[in-house]
């Protein structure tokens, strides 16, 4: 059996927990706390260390997912967590331009932990106040060939397709290397 240990990273609140949590066949082991801040009080619960869970794709293939902490005061987690994975992805709130430069900076951080393939999904498009796509693209500095897609985290149905495209880049390069 092949196991394909993903990352799912970003910023503070842009919805990692909640994207694992839809899709995960396992109930996700999480290490969430009560946030003591009053100015971090955009939710109760933090991640401070890692979230996990697991989708069997079929008898011969298992996915592992690691969330990260979004706090840069547990950002020594990334590296940690980074170890083995063969892609990841970084989860942006679309309704939050404040958070881009921090999710820009997250997306260098792990490229530079390791070269694999990564995607970006557009977390919170079903909102009103989502930028689109084509504007996040700019704002992020993105080109165009990273694969930046809409996400809703909590739609099961939206995440296997983020996970499907990050999965197809994964074997792409799997492929490309034995050649």
């Amino acid at each position: 059996m092949q196991t394909v240990k993903m990352v799912v990273t970003g910023p503070f609140n842009a919805g990692k927990t909640e994207f694992i949590r839809s899709v995960s066949e396992i109930d996700v082991v999480s290490t969430e706390r009560k946030i003591s801040s009053d100015a971090e009080r955009v939710k109760e619960t933090t991640t401070v260390a890692m979230d996990f869970g697991r989708i069997t794709v079929d008898q011969d293939l298992v996915l592992y997912l690691f969330g990260t902490p979004g706090q840069k005061r547990f950002d020594f987690m990334w590296e940690i967590l980074s170890e083995g994975m063969l892609g990841f992805v970084v989860m942006i709130d679309s309704t939050r331009p404040e958070t881009f430069r921090e999710a820009r900076r997250i997306l260098e951080t792990f490229r530079a932990y390791a070269a694999t393939p990564y995607v970006v999904a557009a977390n919170k498009q079903d909102l009103n106040d989502a930028w689109e796509i084509d504007d996040m693209r700019i704002a992020l500095r993105l080109s165009p060939k990273v694969k930046l897609l809409p996400c809703v985290a909590a739609d099961k149905e939206s995440v296997k397709t983020i996970l499907l495209e990050l999965l197809y880049s994964i074997l792409a390069e799997m492929d490309a290397l034995e050649y």
